[in-house]
């Protein structure tokens, strides 16, 4: 397996040090991290069997490279709270990470400001300044910044944070709001729902909870923003409750973490583990417990941008492992993603990754000792991490490693996608392994091509059933993955449910409901052609089959 058309113009405009070539980052990476273990790091990177994140990509062995992907800061209610997260907001965006922020401290709009009988202006204007200041910025010279705003779904200002990016403000954010029991007790009951001052805990005012969640389906059907967190069952299993909530995770979902944490992310490419029809799990175990030694050992190596958030990464020593490519290796296998195998599968495999990761953890731990915090948290065993596993979305990892999204199905059988300004068409190689063959292979695969899809073709029920593409699958069954997968996740699952076109607002709060029920951290939905800024589009007017890109 190599690197892609797709993922060589990538890395040459984004990763590669002057002059570098992809095997020679790999190499400056490895050296960097790996002291003894070096070959291995190299090798398992090389072979594109796992990927760190992107920062470390580019920054490992590079002078004052800072490593990881995933901040958390601190937002409190005052100019100097809000004006010192956002500097730490812009270090870190210079180096390379992305800042998950959470509003809910900062006072309502309309309500007083201390002794100057000024009025408040709540937090959506504070919310567009740290946008403004990361239009300002680019990380490292190489990409835009990206936040997550988090919001209290009690907070009075909520349904203007809702509103907030309908008009298409706010591009460098994405929205959560932040809901618990008490949230959905009052929907339940169609009762009316307290939003409450922060500055003082008063209730400010009342409002329907079904107002709310009207509000936040029809946003979301509108542009895909904002997505939910559920802030209660985040915090039920957060590993170290002792040192206090979490309120807000990275831009993508996927991490929450405390005031001031760093965590650093790294994705196992399951379809490189298939061997025959089946997962070779010896592999697959090697490449656990040696991406584990690496991601901790980054921890230790990382230059971070601010005091803070070293003690708190050192206090915690967090990291995310997560797998990629689980569309085509299912389809390697000859197994629907929608379908009761497939998510059996599924499931098996991350347990697999839980178990093996957590069991190289507690090894680090007999070597070098447990997180300093271990006595605050739920441990009753030696761990070197207090969370080992993530499923980030990989966004930019699976064009390098050439495989399919996170745990996402596949976006389309057919794709144009823009990397660095220049324009990619690709067609997924199953069209030419399963279509192409076929009786009027070229016809149907010239039809791919146009469209994405398989579905209208006439082939048969199995081939379709394998074949479909994201927005083909059951809004349920994406549900049904997310949570199958978050049973054997420490931290959180980024996964988006692709809607297609005509999908209603009602689908879309249908879907809330079911991630809340079926055990979900947070859950995000997108419909197609829902935002102008689109970045992958679904079909081509002239596509490579070997320029496959997701």
């Amino acid at each position: 397996m190599g690197i892609t058309e797709a993922g060589r113009i990538l890395l040459r405009g984004r990763y590669l040090l002057t002059g570098e070539t992809p095997r020679e980052m790999f190499r400056r990476v490895a050296r960097a991290v790996g002291t003894a273990e070096e070959q291995h790091f190299f090798r398992m990177m090389d072979d594109l069997l796992f990927l760190p994140n992107s920062p470390t990509l580019m920054n490992a062995g590079v002078g004052g490279g800072q490593l990881s992907a995933c901040f958390v800061l601190p937002v409190g209610d005052s100019i100097e709270s809000i004006f010192r997260a956002l500097k730490h907001m812009a270090l870190i965006h210079k180096s390379g990470g992305g800042t998950g922020f959470s509003f809910s401290g900062i006072r309502p709009g309309g309500d007083c400001v201390g002794k100057t009988a000024g009025i408040a202006s709540g937090p959506i204007p504070f919310i567009h300044v740290f946008d403004e200041a990361t239009s300002a910025l680019k990380q490292g010279g190489k990409r835009r910044g990206a936040n997550m705003g988090v919001l209290a779904s009690s907070h009075p200002d909520i349904i203007a944070f809702i509103r907030a990016k309908q008009g298409g403000d706010l591009p460098n954010f994405n929205l959560s709001v932040g809901l618990d029991q008490a949230f959905f007790t009052s929907l339940s009951l169609d009762r009316d729902y307290d939003l409450v001052n922060p500055r003082n805990g008063e209730v400010w005012t009342t409002v329907a909870a079904r107002t709310i969640w009207e509000e936040l389906s029809c946003a979301a059907w509108q542009c895909g923003d904002p997505g939910v967190l559920f802030l209660d069952r985040i915090n039920e299993k957060n590993t170290v409750p002792g040192l206090g909530p979490i309120e807000a995770t990275n831009p993508c979902g996927e991490q929450p973490l405390l005031p001031y944490e760093s965590c650093n992310l790294g994705s196992i490419n399951l379809s490189a583990c298939v061997s025959g029809t089946g997962i070779d799990y010896e592999l697959l175990g090697t490449v656990v417990r040696q991406a584990v030694r690496f991601l901790d050992r980054v921890i230790d190596i990382n230059v971070y941008p601010v005091p803070e958030i070293r003690e708190a990464t050192l206090r915690t020593r967090k990291i995310g492992l997560g797998m990629m490519g689980l569309a085509d290796a299912l389809i390697m296998m000859g197994i629907p993603y929608q379908s009761d195998e497939g998510l059996a599968i599924t499931g098996a495999v991350m347990r697999f990754i839980q178990e093996e990761a957590h069991a190289a953890s507690e090894e680090l731990a007999g070597e070098k000792g447990s997180f300093p915090a271990i006595d605050l948290s739920t441990y009753a065993r030696p761990m070197r991490n207090a969370t080992v596993t993530t499923i980030a979305p990989t966004g930019s990892l699976h064009i390098i490693a050439g495989t399919s999204s996170g745990i996402e199905p596949l976006f389309s059988l057919a794709s144009t996608r823009s990397i660095n300004g220049q324009v990619i068409h690709s067609v997924h190689p199953a069209v030419e392994r399963f279509i192409a063959p076929l009786p009027g292979g070229l016809s149907m695969v010239a039809e791919v091509r146009k469209t994405g899809s398989v579905q209208q073709l006439p082939i048969s029920d199995d081939l379709r059933e394998l074949l479909r593409t994201a927005a083909e699958i059951e809004p349920a069954f994406h549900v049904r993955v997310q949570a199958e997968v978050q049973k054997h996740v420490d931290n959180a699952v980024s996964k988006t449910v692709n809607l297609p076109e005509d999908a209603t607002p009602s689908d879309i709060s249908r879907t809330f409901l079911l991630a809340r029920d079926l055990g979900c951290k947070g859950i995000t939905v997108y419909r197609y052609n829902s935002r102008t800024d689109q970045v992958l589009s679904r079909g081509c007017d002239t596509c490579r089959v070997d320029s496959y890109s997701g």
